[in-house]
This record gives C-alpha cells, sequence and structure tokens, in this order.
C-alpha cells in the first residue's frame, strides 16, 4: 500500500511542487489538498492520510493549532510534517511540541522531501535530529520546563529504556539502536514502546522533545 499524504499550504505553487516530487514516486499517493489549516479536519476524516505535510504559517489557521487540533478531535491521527520556509524557526519548534512528527524546509531538495515523508509514516527514526537539537537549544526550557521534568520523574524509565531514549535522541533508527546494543530489533522496538508509553508521548519526536526540556538530555 502506498503512503497517501494530504498537502496543505496556503500557495499553489509550493503545493503543485511537493505534489510533483512525491507522485513520481511509486510507493506515495497525494490524495488532496487544502490552501489552509482550518480545513484540515474534515479532509483528515474523510481522506485518512498516513501523512499531513502542512505549512507551519498559514494566515486562518497555522500549522501549530491545526496540529492540536488534530491530535485533539481525530481518532487515529495521521503523522504530520510541518514545512517551513526558514530552519531555525521558533514556529516550528512550537509545532513540534503540539505533536508534529518532524519538519521539512520548503527548499529541501526532491531526495529529501521523499526521505522525510517515507521516514515520517515508518515513525522508526527521528527526522534531521540535529536540527531538533539545534531547535530544542535556541527555543527549548533548557531543562527547566516543570512538567517536562515531573513527566521524566513519573516515567521512571529503567536503565536500559534510559539508554534507548538518549540513542533516540542522537537519531538513530531501531535497527542502529539495536547493533548499538547488541539487541534485536523486535527488543528495541519493545523499548521503544515502553519509553513512548510511560511518557505519554505518541511518538520518538514528542519523547525527545521531552528528553531535552528535562533536562535528561543536553540539547547543545
Amino acid at each position: 500500500m502506498p503512503v497517501t499524504v494530504l498537502l496543505v499550504d496556503d500557495e499553489p505553487l509550493v503545493r503543485a511542487g511537493l505534489r510533483a516530487v512525491l507522485e513520481a514516486q511509486p510507493d506515495i499517493e497525494v490524495v488532496g489538498e487544502a490552501a489552509d489549516g482550518a480545513a484540515v479536519i474534515p479532509l483528515v476524516r474523510q481522506l485518512r492520510p498516513d501523512v499531513v505535510a502542512m505549512d507551519v504559517r498559514m494566515p486562518l489557521l497555522d500549522g501549530i493549532e491545526a496540529t492540536r487540533a488534530v491530535l485533539r478531535t481525530v481518532d487515529e491521527p495521521p503523522k504530520i510534517l510541518v514545512v517551513t520556509t526558514f530552519e531555525n524557526d521558533e514556529y516550528v519548534y512550537e509545532a513540534l511540541r503540539a505533536g508534529a512528527d518532524g519538519f521539512l524546509l520548503k527548499r529541501a531538495r526532491p531526495a529529501e522531501i521523499v526521505h522525510a515523508v517515507r521516514l515520517v509514516a515508518e515513525g522508526e527514526s527521528l527526522l534531521f535530529p540535529a536540527s531538533v537539537r539545534q531547535l530544542a537549544a535556541e527555543y527549548g526550557d533548557d531543562g527547566g520546563n516543570r512538567a517536562a521534568r515531573a513527566v521524566l520523574d513519573r516515567a521512571r524509565l529503567t536503565e536500559r529504556e534510559a539508554e534507548v531514549l538518549r540513542l533516540m535522541a542522537r537519531g538513530l533508527s531501531n535497527a542502529e539502536i539495536a547493533a548499538r546494543l547488541v539487541v534485536g530489533t523486535e527488543t528495541v522496538k519493545s523499548h521503544v514502546s515502553a519509553v513512548l508509553a510511560k511518557l505519554g508521548a505518541r511518538d520518538r519526536t514528542q519523547a525527545v522533545i521531552t528528553a531535552y526540556e528535562s533536562g535528561f538530555v543536553a540539547p547543545g
């Protein structure tokens, strides 16, 4: 089955460019488009895309609020990939905090766009870990987020789960973590699932944001 994608951007040229790149791939299908975040929820419910590629800045409802709305109101929500003009953008970090699974630059090369959609759909590794770390260093609470610290304290991660979380923050995939720890990939998947459940995180990105903001992992 192909990865299905909904494109959300107020610029028709951006949507057309993304559609052309993605539909050139045999395993990706663009199932719909919208010009603003306000149209996302009904389209997600109707089309059930695997991934929503959504501009972070739009006139009526931006990507941050649209992300929150989708995750709050849609059962089994899609993965959300925010699209931005600027890499070092506080809006992007707020979108990640709100629950987005990753971000993509509008100037990215076609191969990077395809890679980002596939990686977010799979959910087996962190997209652009160095950029997420940079955003956390610039806009995060640098260990001063009491709520994040409380979440981590309550989680009571085992030593192995803590190690897996640190490796997740470094951007290692499940297979790479398995090789590093000399265990099977299925074992790593079990540890990752346990970490997400204990942190109340829906995906790796949210777990890593919590790790940074609680001070468990230093973003610098």
